[in-house]
């Protein structure tokens, strides 16, 4: 099973870019395990219950919890939107609506780029 990931504009990056060394490392861990195992265990990735396809990626690190909005496109392609440091046991609305915001925002740009609209 090889996944590819893609990353819509720069909301991860700037958020990738904020974590130190240690972090980055275990996100690049996550990240092969994406692209490459069929079935990631739920432990690093799991559906977002009442979305629309919206997947998070789970980072730990320490004590410390990361989490990494993304959905799949064409099948095999993780698209990652916006990471953030979770506090709370409860992942914060704002980041899900955020989330649900850039997904809307990469489809329209897709179908603009197809000539669809």
């Amino acid at each position: 099973m090889i996944r590819k990931i893609e990353f819509h504009k720069d909301y991860f990056i700037d958020f990738y870019s904020k974590q130190n060394k240690k972090v980055q490392e275990k996100i690049e861990y996550v990240f092969k395990l994406i692209r490459q195992v069929e079935r990631i265990p739920k432990k690093f990735f799991e559906h977002l219950t009442s979305t629309s396809g919206l997947y998070e990626i789970r980072i730990e690190y320490q004590s410390n919890i990361y989490r990494i909005f993304c959905f799949f496109d064409e099948g095999k392609l993780v698209v990652l939107l916006n990471g953030f440091q979770k506090k709370t046991r409860k992942t914060p609305k704002k980041e899900i609506e955020l989330a649900e915001r850039l997904k809307k925002e990469y489809f329209d740009e897709k179908e603009k780029r197809n000539g669809k609209l």
